[in-house]
């Protein structure tokens, strides 16, 4: 199989690792590309890269074609403006966090029939995709209402950005496996995020002051030795990738590289009296292209073979979602082309009584928008097996039960009129300010093209 995504679509070399690295080089040496940092034709070739870190994995030398793209933005958009994309998903923990201030207002700005169409608009969002709805109550309000559990092994469980304020289902479920596994579970004192998406775009200065943060909030549990459970595999890479590429120097980055684990690496390793609960019947599993290059998925499948269940998993390589990269306008068409290389065909021609199992964000989102099915998280299907919750008999699908009694028994609200009139005149007043900015950047251009000209 060939490694990129991409290239596997387009079969253009320039879309292939080789080619890629191979106009980096001539970028860097200057012959025959002379555009430097601002190089139309390497950010042409970059573009299409998912930055699902395949090739540091696979490729005989290792060619880390993420960093490359990351670091090749950073330069490029140096004191320019970024596209729309970039401020509406590269800063998507900031507008989550934004949103869970007030949930059913941004859930009618992002579902409401002709207001999503314009919010993707503009924030530069393909008008196919579906945004994923805000939770009602985030995962870290749940925890900090809960009853907490006062005996065990501390175990810090990390409320990254997708689970927290999307899916926060997912991290109550691991609460509940790993209290069952003996753990006394605690989450970091303030919000934090790993900067994830902030690489896509090449904001590497955020991004970095982003991980500065998690290291000073985490000090002391680091010093001690606490476990850090990721239940996102694209935030554990950040931990165990990017933060020492940042922070070569730095112990404590070195200590938080050391001390994260997903769930399956915990439970498996270190939690050595554990037996996950008892599960019968299929499971067909995606791994997460960050998992496998950087974690190397090994013992996700192990877990769930151990609880019963007849596992295949898929040589899928990427989703095709890729984080932010299939929401993008332009991107739509070759993320579903990748997506129906293996994963999504394979989705739809599982039974319905097979468990679909992806633990990235994203993929899930793929799978959603492409099938009729809905994936479960490896910790919700552990938690599936601690409530008994057997095979179907009924036809229904797999998860569905299993959704509808613990992440979605909160029904959505009705869309009230006053929200629906504050939702338009907010877009209308984002309208407004979009025209005015384009027109600004359009006449400075100009401007520039006439100096250049005189």
């Amino acid at each position: 199989m060939t490694m990129c995504p991409s290239y596997r679509v387009t079969r253009e070399e320039m879309h292939s690792t080789r080619g890629r690295a191979h106009l980096l080089f001539e970028m860097l040496q200057g012959d025959p590309l002379r555009g430097g940092w601002r190089d139309e034709d390497v950010k042409t070739s970059l573009d299409l890269c998912l930055a699902c870190k395949g090739c540091k994995s696979d490729c005989p030398v290792n060619v880390d074609m993420a960093t490359y793209k990351a670091e090749f933005l950073a330069h490029y958009y140096q004191g320019r403006l970024r596209p729309l994309h970039a401020y509406s998903m590269g800063l998507i923990y900031w507008w989550a966090r934004l949103a869970s201030l007030w949930p059913d207002f941004a859930n009618v700005l992002t579902q409401a029939p002709g207001l999503s169409g314009i919010v993707k608009a503009l924030g530069g969002i393909a008008p196919e995709r579906r945004l994923p709805r805000f939770a009602s109550l985030t995962f870290t309000e749940w925890f900090g209402r809960r009853r907490k559990r006062r005996e065990g092994t501390r175990v810090l469980l990390w409320p990254d950005t997708f689970n927290n304020y999307f899916y926060p289902g997912t991290a109550r479920a691991a609460v509940e496996v790993l209290e069952s596994a003996g753990c006394r579970i605690n989450i970091p004192s303030r919000p934090l995020c790993c900067g994830r998406p902030l690489y896509d775009f090449g904001m590497l200065d955020l991004a970095k002051r982003q991980l500065r943060q998690i290291l000073d909030c985490l000090d002391d549990d680091l010093a001690a030795g606490t476990p850090v459970v990721v239940l996102e595999p694209s935030c554990l890479a950040v931990f165990r990738d990017e933060l020492p590429n940042l922070f070569p120097h730095d112990e404590q980055a070195k200590r938080l590289a050391a001390q994260t684990f997903t769930l399956g690496e915990f439970l498996r390793l270190h939690r050595s009296g554990w037996r996950p609960p008892p599960l019968v019947g299929q499971a067909m599993l995606h791994g997460h292209c960050h998992d496998k290059a950087v974690m190397g998925f090994v013992e996700e499948p192990r877990l769930l073979a151990a609880s019963g269940l007849q596992v295949e998993t898929l040589d899928s390589g990427c989703c095709g979602m890729a984080g932010s990269f299939g929401f993008k306008r332009e991107h739509y068409g070759i993320s579903q082309q990748i997506g129906e290389l293996v994963l999504l065909p394979a989705v739809r021609r599982a039974p319905p009584d097979t468990l679909i199992v992806a633990d990235g964000f994203s993929c899930r989102q793929q799978i959603e928008q492409g099938t009729q099915r809905r994936a479960l998280h490896i910790a919700e299907v552990l938690h599936r097996g601690m409530h008994g919750q057997g095979p179907i008999t009924d036809g229904s699908f797999a998860e569905t039960s299993y959704l509808e009694r613990h992440r979605l028994s909160r029904a959505p609200r009705p869309l009230r009129p006053w929200l629906v009139s504050g939702g338009v005149a907010l877009v209308l007043l984002g309208l407004n300010w979009w025209r005015r900015h384009r027109r600004f950047r359009m006449r400075r251009e100009d401007c520039h093209g006439f100096s250049a000209v005189s």
